[in-house]
């Protein structure tokens, strides 16, 4: 009854939603050109074949589907692979990676005629969903097709997992129509089996085995050389209300270090104007990475606005301030930047993440820190001392190495519902 009542109310809000993405494409937000495939209406064509579909929300989960995508498509040809992201970002970011004949769609708006749609164009054989970004209409619509569903690195926030077991007569059917759900962590094991999943496994997260795009060689070099012997520190993957705190810090510090330059990557390169005014108002020299701006002697902040670039910027840079942790996002995957070999620093508000943080600062590889004094304190001991920032560095990548899972444990879960060779 709740479903139905869920599916009635998104039909309602059909025309709202139409209005609501063209004004998003007018803010700049939203590709107009692939528009139609939030409505489920399909811009590339299906081969024919079998087709695994993989969904992931955003830019850290289907950087992380990468591993499992690019070892299918070399083990099975005969596949076609369609990955669905939900954000613009991602998919500017991740159609730049995907093995050759790997399509990438949007996925729709979760109102039934849409997601019939989508569904009937495309006819999975199997869906592999990361995380927990569960749509109900369109899981309920693929289990009524029969289509075999899968969640990889299971996982649900406290708060998700209470909002869910608080409408047990929507969950339970929900995630009981998963035939397997490979788990982050023991703790999301209890949680799924508690909705109402049936086959729960623990194997790890796949983002602990993120493995970084390769650095282009010649541009890491430029920018080591741009930036030699200056100090410097890496802000990666700030979202609005973490800026002010990175310039408090960057105040704090170049009181002592009057040639400090500090490098910000936003979490959403469409914020970059934004951070720009806050730079100016701070009266601090900006350069623009997007604009071609190279960094001069006087340039104080150097705003790296551009897409698939941060692991350049880990390997070059030996101390970050990993964002997303100074308010109330969950924190960021810190893998890829430990993978990278750099001192880390994150805030208090790293729920999501909080099992690899706390493996990190166990093993010296990070430091917490609560406000902008405490991360001015943090990152000025760390560019007075080089050598336990290299063994900050080293000890992060230890980490990282660690806890990579074996991409296998995976592949061996799935492998009775993948599609068979033809004959």
């Amino acid at each position: 009854m709740i479903l139905q009542i869920y599916k009635a109310i998104a039909t309602l809000l059909g025309l709202f939603l139409d209005v609501y993405f063209r004004l998003k494409v007018l803010q700049g937000k939203e590709n107009k050109a692939r528009l139609e495939e939030r409505r489920g209406i399909a811009t590339q064509s299906r081969p024919s074949g079998r087709l695994i579909w993989l969904h992931a929300v955003s830019v850290g989960e289907a950087a992380a589907l990468l591993a499992l995508i690019k070892i299918l498509h070399d083990t099975k040809p005969w596949v076609t692979l369609l990955l669905t992201t939900s954000t613009v970002t991602s998919g500017n970011f991740i159609c730049k990676l995907l093995p050759e004949g790997v399509i990438h769609q949007f996925i729709p708006i979760d109102r039934l005629a849409w997601v019939e749609r989508f569904l009937d164009y495309w006819r999975p054989d199997l869906a592999i969903w990361m995380e927990s970004d569960l749509w109900p209409t369109m899981v309920s619509e693929a289990d009524r097709r029969g289509i075999h569903m899968v969640i990889v690195s299971g996982r649900l926030s406290f708060g998700t997992f209470q909002r869910w077991k608080s409408i047990g007569n929507l969950a339970k059917p929900l995630f009981g129509a998963f035939d397997l759900v490979l788990a982050a962590n023991h703790e999301q094991v209890k949680r799924f089996l508690a909705l109402g999943c049936v086959d729960v496994r623990y194997v790890g997260n796949l983002k602990d085995s993120i493995v970084p795009p390769k650095v282009d060689i010649k541009i890491a070099t430029t920018l080591r050389n741009a930036i030699a012997g200056r100090p410097v520190w890496l802000a990666a993957s700030t979202h609005r209300g973490e800026d002010a705190i990175v310039f408090d810090a960057h105040a704090q510090i170049v009181k002592s270090k009057p040639n400090l330059l500090t490098v910000i990557v936003p979490r959403h390169t469409n914020r970059s104007d934004e951070i720009a005014c806050m730079a100016e108002r701070n009266g601090l020299s900006l350069a623009r990475r997007s604009a071609n701006q190279p960094i001069k002697e006087r340039t104080s902040v150097y705003l790296a606005d551009t897409m698939g670039e941060i692991a350049i910027f880990y390997s070059v840079i030996p101390i970050t301030f990993l964002a997303g942790s100074m308010v109330k996002v969950g924190g960021h995957n810190p893998m890829e930047a430990s993978y990278c070999g750099t001192a880390l620093i994150f805030g208090p508000l790293i729920a999501n993440n909080r099992e690899s943080a706390d493996a990190l600062l166990a093993a010296g590889g990070a430091r917490e820190v609560n406000d902008a004094g405490s991360l001015a304190k943090t990152v000025r001991d760390l560019l007075d001392d080089p050598v336990t920032t290299s063994k900050m560095g080293a000890c992060a990548r230890r980490v990282a190495m660690a806890r990579a899972i074996k991409i296998n444990f995976i592949l061996e879960a799935l492998e009775p519902m993948l599609p068979e060779k033809p004959m």
